[in-house]
């Protein structure tokens, strides 16, 4: 539409004989329409302190532009000021569309959120039944029953009853917890097994899954936002030439130099025209702009320029471990036999762990693929809550579990020193060995320390809510600079504070799981895992790695740090040029082709040059 109705103004002004006055009306329809946002931002820069932006150089630029016509003997500049104007929204429009605004999108969430409780209450015969009721509705003290498959409405102390949890939402881990009489259960787990009974210990408003939910909705409230490049520059350039066009405007006549007021005015006019920052306020969104194009054909999506600003610069890289480094599933690791073979070890408890949906009971059955077709019979299977499985393999009774399964058999079993879950075996009473379990570290992970070491970032950090040996262990095999284990959600949020609140140190987050999305939130830049995170990991997330890859963040950070260079190739350009036409419009001897080629000329240029962007 500005397009259109600048055409027809200069039409207008070609075939009418109008005064200057006319002409500046007609003229100011596609001014005001295409620039009343940016005289709107920089009257409110005005009014708030923040004067020297960007909006008030364009601002003042074009106002010079319009009023130039009317100094005497001079032309009129009305269509430069409107396409002067017109150039800048197109820059603020890529700016824009790269930065991704509407992110923190919480609605995700709601999938962990339980809708309904099992509540117990009294019935007419004095017994007791249990009534679905909302959340909000239990009090403290009141007992819930919770079914598989069920979520966990409310934190509570288990009174009845033995089961196993899904903690991933929470924890991210996805070995699950064995919960008995007297365990604490947190709301936002999954039950798997078992009924049972809890006495709440907290309202829903206070309980663990409402908590984490208010995380991520005022973790960006915190969040350290990083200016601009442009607006940052703007900050330096746009004093520095407001004030040298009023130096040009008084300094000279009151001097008594040739020329008389007006004729310095005009050139003072000239001189901000001149300064237009068109070329930077094109050229530096449209080469983030270009960057974040060139990193999403390598898989990552990069949701604002601001975040390429910020990821450019990070020197600590905080790490969750489950699906970040490690993968998340767990495989067999090590089997040790005692009174058998590794292979008739692993057939055993394959067999044994047939029916089961436990994530053990998978691990072992892919180690062991041919459990399925042998002929062996598998009988008697009997699920011992909280301690393992017992099963007749053949003629043999086979018990896989814990040591508690272990003791009660009769089998002297023995600890080991692998890091991961220890199985024990035991056929017809006697101890046949161990199996260990544990997830394994991306093939990756290694790759990724040691890349963004080289790239100079100083601290490489994991967080995690796995167990201290297991994570001591991946940490040694990284070599990564410090680990925190068995934290919850808000101890993940302390622990990215105390990091953030180093000075001069921009932190970055690195996870896949709803229980990472408020420290990646709350993080200077956070990162998902996209090929198999949360979706509110991805939504709280300022980058997202779609292979979930570590190794792409140093990549990441490489194609930031070449992206901010380009821009700041561009803003030297454009500053060497329009420098040296300043200097020549300050004594009178720029012509208007230099004005030109100063602002449009030097626009094309640093154009060309940000689409270099694109190849990372």
């Amino acid at each position: 539409m500005t397009v259109l109705l600048l055409i027809g103004a200069v039409v207008i002004e070609k075939n009418c004989s109008l005064s200057t006055w006319q002409l500046l009306l007609v003229y100011l329809v596609p001014y005001l329409l295409v620039g009343h946002e940016t005289l709107h931002e920089a009257w409110e820069g005005i009014v708030g302190g923040d004067v020297f932006n960007e909006h008030f150089l364009m601002s003042v630029a074009t106002i010079g532009a319009l009023c130039i016509g009317f100094l005497p003997g001079a032309e009129t500049q009305f269509p430069e000021a409107v396409f002067v104007m017109l150039f800048f929204q197109v820059g603020e429009l890529f700016e824009g569309y790269a930065e991704g605004r509407s992110r923190q999108s919480i609605s995700h969430l709601m999938d962990i959120r339980p809708d309904v409780a099992n509540l117990e209450v009294k019935d007419d015969g004095h017994g007791t039944k249990v009534v679905a009721v909302s959340p909000d509705e239990v009090a403290i003290g009141q007992i819930i029953v919770v079914r598989p498959g069920e979520k966990v409405p409310l934190d509570g102390i288990v009174v009845e009853g033995t089961t196993t949890l899904n903690t991933m939402a929470l924890t991210g881990e996805s070995m699950p917890r064995e919960a008995g009489v007297d365990d604490e259960v947190l709301s936002g787990c999954i039950n798997l097994s078992g009924v049972v009974r809890v006495r709440t210990t907290k309202v829903f408003g206070e309980s663990t899954v409402s908590r984490i939910i208010r995380l991520v909705e005022h973790a960006a409230d915190h969040k350290s936002r990083s200016e601009t490049f442009i607006s940052r520059f703007a900050r330096i350039y746009t004093p520095i030439v407001v004030f040298a066009a009023v130096a040009i405007a008084i300094l000279p006549p009151l001097a008594g130099l040739a020329g008389g007021f007006s004729d310095w005015l005009y050139r003072a006019l000239m001189f901000l025209v001149v300064s237009c920052p068109c070329a930077l306020v094109i050229s530096v969104p449209l080469t983030f702009f270009g960057g974040i194009g060139g990193a999403s054909r390598r898989g990552i999506l990069v949701k604002g320029a601001n975040f390429m600003d910020v990821l450019a610069g990070v020197d600590t890289v905080v790490f969750d471990k489950t699906g970040t480094l490690t993968h998340g599933q767990f495989a067999v690791t090590a089997v040790h036999p005692e009174t058998c073979d590794e292979r008739q070890l692993l057939h055993l408890a394959a067999h044994v762990e047939h029916f089961s949906t436990h994530p053990i009971g998978a691990a072992l059955r892919d180690a062991f693929p041919d459990e399925a077709t042998d002929g062996c019979r598998v009988g008697d299977v009997e699920e011992v809550a909280g301690q393992g499985i017992r099963a007749r393999v053949g003629d043999q009774l086979v018990c896989v579990g814990n040591t508690k399964l272990m003791d009660a058999v009769g089998a002297h079993w023995h600890d080991c020193t692998h890091t991961g879950t220890i199985i024990h075996v035991a056929i017809d009473g006697q101890y046949a060995g161990h199996i260990v379990i544990n997830d394994l570290v991306k093939a990756d992970s290694g790759e990724a320390i040691s890349l963004l070491k080289r790239l100079g970032v100083e601290k490489t950090v994991m967080l995690t809510g796995d167990r201290e040996g297991v994570a001591a262990a991946v940490a040694s095999q990284l070599g990564l600079s410090e680990y925190h284990a068995e934290l919850m959600p808000a101890d993940k949020v302390a622990c990215l504070d105390s990091l953030l609140s180093s000075d001069g140190h921009r932190v970055a987050f690195v996870g896949d799981g709803i229980n990472d999305a408020p420290v990646l939130a709350r993080a200077d830049v956070g990162i998902a895992m996209g090929g198999l995170g949360s979706d509110a990991a991805i939504e709280a997330a300022d980058v997202v790695v779609m292979d979930d890859s570590p190794s792409k963040i140093a990549l990441a950070i490489c194609i930031a740090r070449r992206t901010l260079g380009i821009a700041r190739q561009n803003v030297w350009l454009a500053i060497g040029i329009k420098v040296s036409v300043l200097l020549l419009a300050a004594f009178g001897l720029a012509t208007m082709w230099m004005a030109v080629f100063a602002d449009v000329g030097v626009t094309v240029l640093a154009v060309l040059n940000a689409m270099r962007a694109l190849r990372a």
